[in-house]
């Protein structure tokens, strides 16, 4: 395809990645914003301004690993065409608008992958999958949770041993405090892990039109252009999700969310540092039901647990069934 001619498409598409970079931080924004809102010490609207904030500023405390395991270790990026990208990123859209509408907390970051997943498939079969990256991401569904309700737990014990010579009122406004800095760390993991899903993106479609030459980065004003998208969508926070994340799966305090958040953050920035897309969502609810299992099992509404764990089973090929519908869609066109 000449270069020339594909200019529009390609201006195109990055418009459609931006835009679900967008709706990564709507529907994200619950994992930022739950706990902080949930204990009263923040409005949500101040709550999304500072999760925005640290949004922004992620890409300046992290590498790009992140962008370079979406661009080049899910799928072949030989194989990669504006159509490929063009359905992999409508079966992350409409899945993300569908668990949006319905409130439930499911993963934009598999979403993607089961997008890229679903139209590599239709493309050119299994021969399109780099079975290594998949199953990086894969095994990182499970064990995302697993961390953050560990460590959230951990905390929780930790922090329970140190206060336990101080009163309730006290313990309460230390955290109080304490939180912002537990958000701030939350906010710059997801700011740093999610948005460069997007950046890997639109840096291999770049790549295979060959506008990065014979070697694949992800150029500086993706990297600004992306953070901005997602800074800008967690402005419009995700108010659905913020209730179910932080009040319907347990009762939170300032202790425990600050247990919750710092749980997550360390999560997110080890997976950060090495590469794996992990699913922000995953993460916090993990690590809120970690803290709420340390209070007692029965503070837990394990219904709604498990709803959400289902949700997160299904995202991925949901996501791709989707995918590979647009991709045979656009190849009609």
């Amino acid at each position: 395809m000449d270069a020339t001619l594909a200019l529009p498409l390609l201006i195109a598409l990055i418009g459609v990645a931006l835009f679900f970079d967008f709706l990564n931080g709507l529907h994200d924004a619950a994992n930022s914003i739950a706990t902080i809102v949930s204990t009263r010490v923040l409005r949500p609207q101040y709550a999304v301004m500072w999760a925005a904030f640290f949004n922004f500023i992620a890409f300046l405390f992290f590498g790009l690993h992140v962008a370079e395991t979406l661009g080049t270790g899910i799928i072949d990026p030989s194989i990669v065409t504006p159509q490929v990208i063009f359905a992999a990123l409508m079966g992350a859209i409409i899945w993300n608008i569908v668990t949006w509408i319905f409130g439930i907390p499911s993963s934009s970051s598999h979403a993607l992958v089961g997008g890229l997943v679903g139209a590599g498939l239709a493309k050119t079969g299994g021969d399109a999958i780099v079975l290594s990256g998949l199953l990086k991401t894969v095994a990182a569904i499970f064990m995302s949770p697993m961390i953050g309700f560990m460590l959230a737990l951990l905390l929780v014990l930790i922090v329970s041993w140190v206060c336990l010579r101080r009163t309730p009122f006290a313990v309460d406004r230390s955290f109080r405090g304490l939180q912002f800095i537990s958000a701030s760390l939350y906010s710059l993991g997801h700011g740093g892990n999610d948005a460069q899903k997007t950046m890997g993106i639109i840096a291999v479609l770049l790549f295979s039109q060959g506008y990065l030459g014979d070697t694949f980065y992800v150029p500086f004003w993706v990297v600004i252009t992306c953070q901005s998208a997602m800074a800008l969508g967690t402005l419009f926070g995700g108010w659905r999700i913020v209730h179910t994340m932080g009040s319907k799966i347990t009762k939170l305090n300032p202790m425990q969310g600050f247990c919750a958040e710092t749980g997550g953050a360390i999560t997110l920035f080890a997976a950060t540092w090495l590469g794996i897309p992990v699913s922000t969502t995953h993460t916090i609810t993990g690590a809120i039901i970690g803290v709420g299992a340390a209070r007692r099992v029965s503070a837990v509404r394990w219904g709604l647990a498990g709803n959400i764990l289902i949700a997160w089973v299904v995202t991925l090929p949901a996501a791709a069934l989707i995918s590979a519908l647009f991709y045979f869609a656009a190849g009609l066109l």
